[in-house]
């Protein structure tokens, strides 16, 4: 008899009642698929399973560049500003610019180049 693998809950509920190994919900990634255009009627089953990876994967490298932002400023503790100074030096997330705002774009004693955000990862 063929034994379990590691994702054998890849169709039967995976983990905490989703599909999969995901950490982010598949439905939802359906959902914002679905309202990105009057075109998008029908999506694959795969889709949103790599759109979820991609998710996980972005969150994970803005939380990096943060931390070494929190860390050059002596904290453990990961701030707004962290955030939005990991996105201000980093030509990657140009596009969520219009999102931080202006008025929190450095921590206080924190000077970060992109230089030196890329040359500590």
């Amino acid at each position: 008899m063929r034994q379990a693998g590691a994702y054998s809950g890849l169709l039967c509920g995976g983990v905490a009642g989703r599909t999969g190994p995901h950490s982010l919900p598949l439905a939802r990634i359906k959902k914002i698929m679905k309202k990105s255009g009057d075109d998008v009627k029908m999506i694959s089953g795969e889709a949103p399973i790599i759109f979820s990876k991609a998710c996980e994967l972005f969150i994970e490298e803005l939380t990096r560049r943060s931390w070494i932002i929190a860390m050059q400023g002596k904290r453990r503790t990961l701030h707004k500003e962290d955030l939005t100074s990991a996105v201000i030096a980093t030509d990657l997330f140009d596009f969520l610019i219009t999102l931080v705002s202006d008025s929190d774009t450095r921590s206080p004693g924190v000077t970060t180049t992109t230089m030196e955000v890329e040359t500590l990862y």
